[in-house]
């Protein structure tokens, strides 16, 4: 019996997918549930899994565009239970005692010897494990070194041969002067169309300031560990801005609006997105009702939807909306960047790399940690008066955190009623 299988609607108005690569072979045994073929849109790349155990038959190329509801492949049941069938009589068969050999299809394997030890070291796999070894010529020392003593799953060998493909993957120069060419991804033409518009439909400006980061750091170095204990997730500089930002864009309504046509539209909500670096580009998922969250809410928040763009499972509804951005390219070593809108959205917040400097306190040169931050604003939406002042609030509430408390007020003019 054979199942087809499908492209599925990633959202509406889209009718057209690219097949981004596929992570199986023609022919091979698959699992229920087994990510087969990652697909790109124009608005997030996704996996597409199989409803059942079988033998995959591969109908469309990597690289095709296929219409929604488009059948890319099949899954040949029959044959796979046949192979269980197969797979189960010849384990029946090694339970007489036999010598061991040193083949893919046995059932223990003996690698050769590791660089970390002198001898040779065994590992179990499951059926599908050991083909699967034996098809992409696995090599079985390095992943007896990658997981000692474990069980090899299919899962495990998957995580294997994508770790290594990344650390393969530069470019190597030979003089020559050949050059490689790829298509671009649906998704990667499409976010260079949103950033040509952005560019030449808004009148965007970018203002600077910089940020003492010494009371954030003292607040993490101190309480992470306890934090993480309560909460299972360590105090980070991400959460602490975007707690900042909902708080000033309370005070700063413009800077969270956006035009509508003629119409400029101003939420009584704030939708945060974080820039996250993914596999495939960058994506910008959406915590919503930011400005109802605490530290620990957006910490695991943001915790999850990271996690879920670097496994390329992020959705559609993960990213709509949104009525601000934060990037932080100091993870990178950004020092000072000028980010660009995330439309239709009017305003966005860079974050940069923390840097020791000298620096004038109280008439005496310090040595501070440092953080230079950048907003892009839309001019049509949002007055220079408006975005300075909104960018030195949120300055302000990072270099002295306890503000966050009484909603950006000084807490002694309200102990004094002032």
């Amino acid at each position: 019996m054979a199942i087809e299988i499908k492209v599925p609607s990633p959202g509406e108005s889209i009718t057209q997918v690219q097949l981004a690569k596929w992570l199986v072979a023609d022919g091979e045994l698959v699992e229920k549930d087994q990510e087969i073929v990652e697909i790109d849109s124009d608005k997030a790349s996704f996996p597409v899994t199989t409803p059942e155990d079988g033998v995959i038959r591969i109908l469309a190329k990597e690289g095709e565009t296929v219409a929604v509801g488009g059948v890319i492949a099949t899954i040949e049941v029959s044959e796979m239970q046949n192979a269980k069938s197969k797979s189960k009589s010849q384990k029946s068969g090694d339970a007489l005692p036999a010598p061991v050999q040193n083949t893919p299809s046995q059932s223990v394997i003996s690698p050769p010897l590791p660089p970390s030890a002198g001898q040779s070291v065994t590992f179990h796999a499951s059926p599908l494990a050991k083909r699967i070894i034996e098809e992409k010529h696995v090599n079985t020392g390095d992943l007896a070194n990658a997981f000692p003593g474990k069980k090899i799953t299919r899962k495990d060998i998957e995580l294997f041969i994508s770790l290594k493909k990344e650390t393969m993957s530069a470019i190597s120069f030979t003089g020559t002067r050949e050059a490689d060419r790829k298509k671009m991804t649906t998704l990667r033409l499409k976010l260079a169309e949103r950033l040509v518009s952005v560019k030449n439909q808004t009148a965007m400006l970018t203002t600077f300031n910089e940020v003492n980061m010494e009371a954030a750091l003292e607040i993490r170095k101190k309480y992470s560990e306890s934090f993480k204990e309560r909460y299972g997730v360590g105090v980070g500089l991400m959460s602490i801005f975007t707690k900042a930002v909902t708080i000033a864009l309370k005070e700063f309504p413009q800077v969270n609006s956006m035009l509508d046509g003629e119409d400029l539209i101003t939420p009584r909500y704030v939708d945060i997105g974080i820039a996250v670096s993914a596999p495939k580009g960058l994506v910008v998922p959406v915590l919503r009702n930011a400005e109802m969250m605490s530290i620990a809410e957006i910490e695991l928040k943001i915790k999850e939807l990271a996690g879920k763009a670097r496994d390329n499972k992020i959705s559609i509804d993960d990213m709509k909306g949104g009525t601000f951005t934060i990037t932080n390219g100091g993870v990178f070593g950004s020092m000072m960047s000028t980010p660009i809108l995330n439309p239709p959205q009017s305003a966005i917040l860079g974050m940069h790399k923390i840097q020791e400097r000298p620096i004038a306190v109280n008439g005496q040169v310090v040595i501070a940690p440092m953080m230079y931050v950048a907003l892009s604003y839309d001019h049509r939406v949002i007055d220079g008066r408006e975005s300075v002042s909104f960018l030195v609030k949120v300055k302000e509430l990072v270099e002295d955190p306890a503000k966050m408390l009484t909603e950006g007020l000084d807490p002694i003019k309200l102990l004094l009623d002032l």
